[in-house]
């Protein structure tokens, strides 16, 4: 049976509502932002042509104390506001029916960047981070089953140095997010 959203639609808050609503790292959140630019101009344009197709929706389980929230929403809402995709964000602790539909590797990973037609009706999904970034954490996971198990907490905290390591400091990730929702979208 096909995922719909439809009865979200609506729900949600604007990324600007989102903003301000936010309690904690609202600051670091709009430096992302402020730091993003299109490394590629073909990247620009193809956002730019999705609001002449005016068949897509987004909606963004988030929540503002999330790291991979504030690092990568920034860049989905500069990337779909090219567009003028409508763009809803649930914040997930309101919306874990939605959550517990969207799970990654069995976990509640957050941000989920779920594109729908204009009814609701679910296309794809992105999240929580680039490819590259994500690789140490399922690696973890498929060797580490067992939270359980001796040494999970070590090997779990060598697993989220990797991942902030590959974040970087600087703003490469936002290009692979780019090029990460341009692929999905291009494939519906």
């Amino acid at each position: 049976m096909a995922i719909s959203l439809a009865h979200k639609i609506g729900k949600g808050l604007t990324p600007e509502g989102f903003v301000a609503a936010m309690t904690k790292n609202r600051e670091a959140f709009l430096g992302w932002g402020v730091k993003f630019a299109w490394a590629d101009k073909d990247d620009e344009a193809f956002f730019e042509a999705l609001g002449r197709r005016g068949n897509l929706r987004c909606f963004i389980l988030a929540s503002d104390w999330c790291g991979d929230v504030v690092r990568n929403v920034p860049v989905v809402f500069k990337a779909l506001e090219r567009g003028g995709v409508p763009t809803e964000v649930l914040v997930m602790e309101e919306h874990l029916d939605v959550m517990d539909q969207f799970l990654t590797m069995g976990g509640r990973s957050i941000p989920v960047v779920i594109f729908t037609d204009v009814q609701g009706a679910v296309l794809g999904r992105w999240g929580p981070r680039p490819k590259y970034v994500q690789e140490p954490m399922v690696k973890f996971k498929t060797e580490n089953p067992d939270p359980g198990a001796p040494g999970y907490p070590d090997k779990l905290a060598e697993a989220r140095k990797e991942v902030v390591r590959r974040y970087g400091e600087g703003t490469e990730y936002q290009r692979w997010i780019v090029q990460e929702l341009r692929e999905l979208i291009s494939g519906f």
